[in-house]
């Protein structure tokens, strides 16, 4: 959901990459509470930070919450944006997608603060 936010909120200029220590697959809930917005997230998938090109960036914004977040070769600015995982919460499909919701919402609140700033 933050690449998807970052690449609509985000100068065309600014590259947004998205990867995590453990990629997984793109959970439906997310496409589809993003898609309520229409951002399309379906043609993303879960990369690895090796998967990234590190040299060209400037700034990590980590996500994790109780997970491990992903270590770099070299120092780069960081922002830490803990924010609980939709994806463990257990209930009705509503109470998973009104928690992908909230999530959604969050990151696009911290994208377009982040924005205000570049």
């Amino acid at each position: 959901m933050a690449e998807g936010w970052g690449r609509k909120l985000l100068p065309p200029e600014v590259a947004v990459w998205s990867a995590g220590s453990r990629p997984a697959r793109v959970s439906r809930d997310a496409i589809a509470v993003m898609n309520e917005v229409g951002i399309d997230i379906a043609g993303h998938w879960s990369k690895s930070i090796a998967d990234v090109p590190l040299e060209q960036i400037d700034l990590i914004v980590a996500l994790c919450a109780e997970e491990e977040c992903p270590v770099v070769p070299r120092p780069i600015a960081r922002e830490s944006w803990a924010l609980p995982d939709p994806g463990a919460v257990m209930g009705s499909a509503e109470e998973r997608l009104n928690a992908f919701r909230a999530t959604r919402d969050e990151i696009r609140r911290r994208v377009e603060g982040l924005a205000r700033r570049r």
